[in-house]
């Protein structure tokens, strides 16, 4: 499967893979304070387990950061 994330191609050897899925082989230790959104549509934490990326979408994984 090849998906767009945060504007790279990158590939994973899965047919199917839920949002929690991809964080998990993205950023396995940093998933507290992010957002992700599939199409410009921000998919809450809640649903990460039961909603699935296809190809054609694009996803953006958002970090929140501190500063002032």
């Amino acid at each position: 499967m090849e998906l767009k994330i945060n504007q790279q191609i990158k590939k994973f050897n899965v047919e199917s893979l839920s949002v929690q899925s991809l964080l998990d082989l993205e950023i396995p230790n940093k998933q507290n304070g992010i957002a992700v959104a599939i199409n410009n549509t921000v998919v809450p934490k809640s649903n990460w387990n039961q909603h699935f990326v296809h190809e054609t979408d694009e996803i953006l994984i958002i970090s929140a950061t501190q500063g002032g």
